[in-house]
């Protein structure tokens, strides 16, 4: 099982940028410990990060055929980024996304997440320990392993066509 994970604008700056708000952690320590953990799940991991909307929808686009799964930080992409919202959509990839801070606690602008609708669940507020959530939770999607959610490609949801659904709980 492979699964691409990747990450958006500014999430190199990680440990440096607002660490009163995003913490210390560096984006390589993060995924160091995501590298460690997909091992313990007996899976591979790959891992990108851009700055550059293009690029991740790129390699969004490439990941068919290539992977079973995405683990995705729109950074910044996520409240706006129709074009990555497409991507995601059109490679029917099971997606988690992740978010270092509960986005609906911020600014209202970040409340909103464009790209929620081309995921199948979400994962935000854990910090780095997020992306080792969203990992765990994607493997068991994709194994159909989790109680009362279908396997994936068994007619699980994609979301509603409310742009704001799924965010909340």
């Amino acid at each position: 099982m492979r699964v691409l994970v990747l990450n958006g604008p500014n999430l190199n700056l990680l440990g440096q940028r607002e660490p009163e708000i995003y913490g210390t952690a560096t984006l390589d320590a993060i995924l160091a410990e995501l590298v460690l953990e997909a091992e313990r799940l007996g899976i591979e991991v790959e891992c990108f990060q851009s700055n550059h909307e293009g690029e991740l929808i790129d390699r969004v686009q490439e990941a068919r055929g290539r992977f079973d799964g995405l683990l995705v930080n729109p950074g910044g992409l996520t409240h706006y980024s129709i074009a990555l919202l497409d991507a995601l959509l059109s490679v029917g990839l099971p997606a988690v996304e992740v978010h270092l801070t509960n986005t609906a606690r911020r600014e209202p602008f970040r409340a909103v997440s464009v790209t929620s609708r081309g995921v199948m669940a979400r994962v935000e507020g854990f910090g780095g320990r997020g992306y080792l959530l969203a990992l765990q939770g994607l493997v068991h999607l994709l194994r159909g392993t989790n109680p009362g959610i279908e396997p994936a490609g068994a007619g699980a949801s994609r979301g509603s066509e409310d742009p704001a659904a799924g965010q909340g709980s």
